[in-house]
């Protein structure tokens, strides 16, 4: 019997190791959030879903996280799934510096330049400095002219609309919506697994920038800005939107993992451990540990498992968890 025959029923849990993700604004020491030092370029990013993150755990420990869904796509997406790739990428960014004011395609302009979707995003604060800010959108009553004369005069944040940054805010950055990211606040990105970028202004950078297609690109109007939680029976939904949902469910002492889907139909779950540390077990799989800013993947045709919160030095378990939308 091969290792696909052991799991066509059923396919466990498994961590995913972070990769590093180099940019100019990042920082060059990420402790006490991950263990790890820059040996060159700053870190800016952790990609925990990334196509060429290392899987942790289990039989596929070591195998790219890419060549993962591409044997066994519908085993982590379901049946049902209209596709088969990795639909969401998750990072943590760090932002010791402003990052460019960009912009994202929709996934209609996407594929017009042959990319197959566009970027839809939201942030959500692990933690923010006091003051802290990102920029979302445009003040009302800029015009296109005006955004393209202000990126060559250099003025374009004058333009931008600052939004206030606390610990546990939801900002949802659609498909057109000009945005920044700011330094302060230290954040979790969920976003259509995309990473098409067009750059307005880099703040002397020297990096490429794409004016005519960010220009193009632009919503003057987007549906970006702060999303307010929404309480449920056991959790607190973060946001639901066409390309995923998100939410925050406190784990007391231990979770089933029925109970985590709720009343939400089998399908590719992320647990990503915002503060504290957890513990996945369940018959026929070894344990799978959650650690601190860490994830898991829980597979659609995943077995029963129980969550466990270690609790101990690092706190009680905040548990975010991921899943992805198609739109309809």
């Amino acid at each position: 019997m091969t290792l696909r025959d052991d799991f066509v029923a059923e396919l466990a849990p498994f961590g995913i190791e972070p990769a590093i993700s180099p940019r100019p604004w990042g920082f060059c020491d990420l402790r006490p959030w991950y263990d790890r030092v820059a040996e060159g370029e700053p870190i800016g990013e952790m990609w925990l879903t990334g196509d060429d993150c290392l899987i942790a755990t289990g039989p596929y420990a070591g195998k790219r996280l890419a060549a993962l869904f591409a044997e066994e796509h519908a085993a982590l997406l379901g049946d049902s799934a209209p596709v088969s790739d990795s639909p969401l990428l998750i990072k943590t960014i760090f932002a010791a510096e402003k990052l460019s004011v960009q912009v994202h395609p929709d996934d209609k302009m996407a594929q017009k330049y042959g990319q197959p979707r566009g970027k839809t995003e939201c942030w959500y604060a692990l933690a923010a400095e006091p003051g802290a800010e990102v920029a979302v959108g445009v003040k009302p009553g800029t015009t296109l002219k005006q955004i393209e004369e202000e990126i060559k005069e250099g003025t374009l944040e004058e333009s931008l609309n600052a939004v206030p940054v606390e610990t546990g805010d939801l900002i949802f950055v659609d498909a057109g919506t000009i945005h920044a990211i700011w330094p302060g606040s230290i954040l979790l990105e969920t976003q259509q697994y995309s990473d098409t970028t067009y750059r307005m202004f880099d703040y002397g950078r020297g990096r490429e920038l794409h004016i005519e297609k960010s220009l193009e690109a632009t919503r003057l109007v987007t549906q970006a800005g702060k999303i307010e939680p929404r309480a449920i029976a056991d959790r607190f939904v973060l946001i639901d939107s066409d390309y995923f949902r998100i939410e925050r469910i406190p784990v007391e002492d231990k979770r089933t993992s029925a109970s985590l889907r709720g009343d939400k139909k089998p399908g590719l779950a992320y647990l990503f451990a915002a503060m504290g540390a957890g513990r996945l077990a369940g018959e026929g799989f070894e344990p799978v540990e959650l650690p601190p800013r860490g994830i898991v993947a829980v597979p659609a045709v995943s077995p029963e498992f129980v969550l466990e919160d270690l609790g101990a030095a690092e706190g009680k378990l905040d548990l975010i968890r991921i899943t992805p939308n198609w739109p309809e």
